[in-house]
C-alpha cells in the first residue's frame, strides 16, 4: 500500500519549521563557510530498525530551501528499515541542504518512531479482532501528521478533533447529571451520522449505557482483562468495545484477547521515541 499525504496539508508544517529555525539572520554558519556555489550530496541512512513515515517531509524542507535541491527516494513510506539502510539520497546546492537538513529529519525521525511502535503493538495483536487506535493527545499543530504515521505502521485513527465524533467521558457525565442526561443532550443536538461513544469505569456504567441505548461505542477505562471479558460478554456484539488506559505492548495481546474492537493508546503520538536517521555528506 502506497502512503502519502497532499503537499498542501505538509507544507505549512515545514515551512513553519524552516522559519523556526532561520529566525531573523538565517543561517549564520552555514553561510559565514558555505561558498553560494559549492554543491553537495548526501545520503540519508535509517540507524535502527524501524518503519519509515515522512519522506515528503524532507523532500519539502530541501525545496523549501532551495527548488535546484533533487531528492531521490529509495524507500518509501511504510517500509519496514534496517541500520545503515539508504532511504534518500539528495543533490544540489551545499547550502541548501545544509539549512534543510535539520527540519526535515526531525519530523521523519519523530513520524517514523510513531509508525515504529504502531507497528510492533499492532503485530502482537494480528489475529485478533482488535484494532489499535491512537488519539487526540497529538502534540499541537502536527496531529494530522502523527495520525498519518498511525496508519503508516498499521494502526487506525480515533477521532480527528472535537468536531467529528462525540466522546462523553466522565466529567461531562459529571456535569450532565448522569449516563442518561448526558446521552439525552447529545441525542437533542447533534445529526443522525455522528457516532456517539461513551466513557465508563465499571460495569455498573456499563449497565446503565446499555441499558439506555443510543450510543454506537463504549470506552472500557482502565480495566483489567478478566473486566473486559466481562464488558464484552455483556454488550454482545451490540455496540463497539473500546479498551483505554495504560496499555503497552507487553499487555497488548492480553487485553485483544478479552475480544474488544478497538485498543486505544496515547503515548503512540504524545511521547513516543523518534526513529534514529542520519545524513552522510560528500562534497
Amino acid at each position: 500500500m502506497k502512503f502519502s499525504l497532499p503537499d498542501l496539508l505538509l507544507e505549512p508544517v515545514v515551512r513553519a519549521g524552516l522559519l523556526e529555525d532561520l529566525g531573523r539572520a538565517g543561517d549564520l554558519t552555514t553561510d559565514s563557510i558555505v561558498s553560494p556555489e559549492a554543491q553537495a550530496s548526501a545520503v540519508l541512512r535509517s540507524r535502527e530498525h524501524g518503519v519509515v513515515a515522512g519522506l515528503d517531509l524532507v523532500r519539502l524542507s530541501f525545496h523549501l530551501t532551495d527548488r535546484a535541491i533533487d531528492v531521490v527516494f529509495e524507500a518509501q513510506d511504510g517500509d519496514e528499515v534496517s541500520p545503515g539502510q539508504v532511504v534518500a539520497r539528495i543533490k544540489g546546492p551545499a547550502r541548501g541542504v545544509l539549512t534543510g537538513e535539520r527540519v526535515g529529519l526531525n519530523l521523519l525521525s519523530h513520524l517514523s518512531g510513531i509508525a515504529s511502535a504502531t507497528s510492533a503493538i499492532a503485530k502482537t495483536i494480528s489475529g485478533t479482532r482488535a484494532k489499535l487506535c491512537c488519539t487526540r493527545k497529538t502534540l499541537p499543530g502536527l496531529r494530522a501528521l502523527q495520525k498519518y504515521a498511525v496508519r503508516v505502521g498499521g494502526g487506525s485513527n480515533h477521532r480527528f478533533g472535537l468536531d467529528d465524533a462525540v466522546l462523553i467521558k466522565d466529567n461531562h457525565i459529571v456535569i450532565a447529571g448522569g449516563i442518561g442526561a448526558a446521552i439525552g443532550h447529545v441525542r437533542e443536538t447533534v445529526g443522525h451520522l455522528v457516532k456517539v461513544e461513551i466513557e465508563v469505569d465499571t460495569l455498573l456504567q456499563l449497565e446503565e449505557v446499555l441499558q439506555v441505548g443510543g450510543v454506537d461505542a463504549v470506552l472500557l477505562d482502565n480495566m483489567k482483562p478478566e473486566v473486559l471479558r466481562e464488558a464484552v460478554r455483556m454488550i454482545g456484539g451490540r455496540i463497539l468495545a473500546e479498551a483505554s488506559g495504560g496499555i503497552t505492548p507487553e499487555t497488548a495481546p492480553e487485553i485483544a484477547a478479552t475480544g474488544v474492537d478497538m485498543i486505544s493508546v496515547g503515548w503512540l503520538t504524545h511521547s513516543v521515541r523518534a526513529l534514529d536517521f542520519g545524513l552522510d555528506f560528500s562534497v
